[in-house]
């Protein structure tokens, strides 16, 4: 007869350091059941879930009829690989585009993989349709960007943690200056230059949001060099930031998106929440003339468009537009950042309230090398939110979009009490 073990928080802790490669710095909590706006440890604690999975779960933790879609799937055909069709990923193909008005949609894995892939198209493209010489093409990228970890995304970052002891790097790259127009400009008046790729907002690097017209002034810009504008959603999409998409700007849709966005990206990147956190989806958005330019056997992998991540992408796209949660985000946002920076009025310890939606972060007055803002969120998750730093001294507030109100309310009673009563 087995006799099963219960093992405790610091056993599981203890567990992963030993067998685990040592390449994430967990915030000292183990999930174990999770449902909506809340999450449970393994001895039963419950607390909000302030980060979604860094966005990742827009429509709350195992929303049924994500669920659903994903066993009813399972329980009929997973992977299938792409050396034969299957009867999910057409289905798939359609909604997305559809829903995000591009002609093709190139479906991957993990929101990396969707970077990579956009920037292996932007290439394709600038020697196929631009006439840029061979093995000329130059990317462009933003400082302080956060496009994932593979060799050829931190060859463009600026991350010393990511990027250190990694080279060499990939070459046909420039890094210039985020919300700078003229750095921009100066740029791409290279003619090799195939893409600028942008984050609308900087998530990592602290919830960086740039002046209003940068994005609109950004397209023009490409337009006028002949160069593509890459977006990388893969944070601020699928609702997260009061729009459907971050890039849709001052959005005036009462309800249902109705995709006239202020900024149309050339090259759109979209993951995490694309699956409502239940599976790894990512995909890339491009009209024909460009999606075209990649022919068989030129890119690919064994799982992206599996029939298993068609159906959960559908039924998680579904659960934003039939519940709103766009339109939540940005009703809730508003509220959030009126609660903190009234708590920036009275505290001296919290120095700046940003964000959009329900992507927001304060600035702890500290240093970015001091252990404040990690400390604060240390004392949020014994009072029962779980939050955590970026860049050392900010502290990013992500919560799902299913959240209500008054749920919203409770969640800034705790940052606001924490950081009333919280001792440097």
């Amino acid at each position: 007869m087995t006799m099963q073990t219960t093992l405790s928080s610091q056993d599981l802790m203890q567990m992963e350091d030993v067998y685990g490669a040592h390449n994430y710095h967990p915030l000292p909590v183990v999930l174990s059941k999770g449902e909506g706006v809340y999450v449970w440890d393994v001895e039963g604690k419950k607390y909000f879930d302030f980060l979604s999975a860094y966005s990742a779960v827009n429509q709350g933790h195992c929303h049924p009829r994500i669920l659903k879609a994903l066993n009813d799937q399972a329980a009929n055909l997973t992977l299938t690989s792409r050396a034969f069709y299957n009867d999910m990923l057409g289905k798939y193909e359609k909604y997305i585009t559809n829903l995000m008005k591009y002609d093709k949609v190139l479906p991957m894995n993990t929101g990396v993989e969707a970077v990579e892939t956009a920037l292996k198209l932007a290439r394709k493209w600038a020697y196929e349709k631009k006439g840029v010489p061979t093995n000329q093409a130059k990317i462009i990228f933003a400082k302080s960007n956060f496009h994932g970890r593979t060799l050829a995304v931190i060859s463009g970052s600026t991350d010393p943690d990511s990027k250190g002891g990694f080279g060499p790097y990939m070459p046909g790259y420039e890094v210039i200056d985020y919300n700078n127009l003229d750095q921009l400009e100066k740029a791409l008046q290279d003619n090799n230059v195939a893409g600028f790729i942008v984050e609308p907002i900087q998530g990592e690097a602290g919830v960086v949001v740039p002046d209003s017209d940068y994005l609109i002034k950004a397209k023009a810009l490409c337009e006028k060099y002949n160069a593509l504008l890459i977006a990388d959603e893969v944070q601020t999409g699928i609702a997260r930031t009061g729009t459907l998409l971050a890039t849709c700007g001052n959005c005036s849709c009462a309800n249902q998106c109705e995709r006239n966005p202020e900024v149309r990206p050339d090259i759109l990147i979209l993951g995490k929440a694309l699956s409502g956190g239940v599976f790894p989806v990512s995909a890339v958005l491009a009209d024909d003339p460009i999606m075209l330019c990649i022919k068989p056997g030129e890119h690919g992998s064994t799982f992206g468009g599996n029939p298993l991540a068609c159906a959960v992408a559908i039924a998680a796209l579904e659960v934003v537009k039939d519940e709103n949660l766009a339109q939540n985000a940005k009703k809730l946002g508003i509220i959030f950042r009126e609660r903190m920076q009234g708590l920036v009025d009275k505290s001296d310890l919290v120095t700046l309230v940003r964000g959009r939606g329900l992507l927001n972060a304060i600035v702890i007055n500290d240093t970015e090398t001091s252990k404040t803002a990690w400390n604060i969120c240390m004392k949020l998750r014994d009072n029962g939110l779980l939050a955590k730093p970026t860049h050392g001294n900010i502290i990013r507030f992500a919560p799902p979009l299913v959240m209500t109100e008054d749920e919203l309310h409770q969640c800034c009673d705790i940052i606001e009490q924490t950081i009333l009563n919280f001792n440097v």
